[in-house]
């Protein structure tokens, strides 16, 4: 996402940066813009000041002023549900007001339609949020308007070329060299990413101790992580396995115990 933040180079009619995209922080880092922040940052939602529940209060019901007026039934978890979802990325045009929802998928590529099956998916799932978000333009006469952009490989490296290029262009990425750039390193971290994680099943399915990624040491793990670009794993402590060892030791001196270490 960072890397089409930094290469969206189109320009608006104040030849400023057309297509802004605030949850982009890093390359390495961004941040998950939950349904609060992103109604704030269109004027749709005011964030009031925290305590007694009155922000959360205030959208629940927007949101059932909304379920209502379109005859869609729901109950409180639904409604949990709906707040809590949050799209992998953002993208708006404050000059056309236009908010687009942004969404980063791997699939399994071994089916012929696992592309489009997969889209489907997530376009269900934010669905009802961009029509949410137009019921509150609508009523508070904002013209703001949402929709949705996904971007969808394949956990083998395929994808569809034509339309990945396509849609890189329409969030201001005019360079056909960058949108090839930014193509190609999608998928060679795809392909990082499945190698990894093939190298740590065949290490696991052949070893008997859990070598899964949320057991193996973090400076290992991190190895990995950082080679092929990826968010990292925080140090963390782990038992201590001399102290361990030893207690099993003086209870049978015969027997031996390999433990992975640090």
């Amino acid at each position: 996402m960072f890397s089409i933040r930094k290469s969206s180079t189109e320009l608006n009619n104040a030849s400023e940066p057309r297509w802004h995209f605030p949850s982009a922080l890093s390359p390495e880092a961004h941040a998950n813009w939950g349904l609060y922040k992103i109604l704030e940052y269109m004027g749709l939602h005011e964030i009031l000041p925290p305590g007694s529940g009155k922000n959360r209060a205030k959208l629940r019901e927007d949101i059932e002023e909304c379920h209502t007026a379109y005859a869609i039934g729901f109950d409180d978890t639904d409604i949990d549900t709906f707040i809590a979802r949050r799209p992998d990325g953002l993208a708006f045009d404050k000059e056309e007001k236009l908010c687009v929802f942004l969404e980063y998928t791997s699939a399994m590529d071994t089916n012929e339609d696992w592309a489009e099956k997969k889209e489907q998916e997530k376009n269900d799932r934010y669905c009802s949020h961009l029509g949410f978000i137009y019921h509150l333009s609508h009523r508070e006469k904002s013209g703001w308007k949402a929709s949705q952009t996904n971007f969808t490989t394949g956990v083998r490296g395929s994808l569809h070329t034509n339309q990945f290029l396509a849609r890189l262009e329409s969030l201001g990425v005019k360079n056909i060299n960058t949108r090839e750039a930014i193509r190609n390193r999608t998928v060679q971290k795809i392909l990082s990413v499945s190698d990894m994680i093939l190298k740590f099943s065949s290490i696991a399915s052949n070893s008997k101790t859990d070598l899964t990624p949320q057991n193996l040491p973090t400076e290992i793990v991190n190895k990995n992580m950082e080679r092929f670009n990826l968010l990292q794993q925080p140090p963390r402590l782990l038992p201590d396995r001399t102290v361990e060892q030893k207690a099993r030791g003086s209870v049978n001196k015969h027997k031996s115990q390999t433990h992975l270490c640090i």
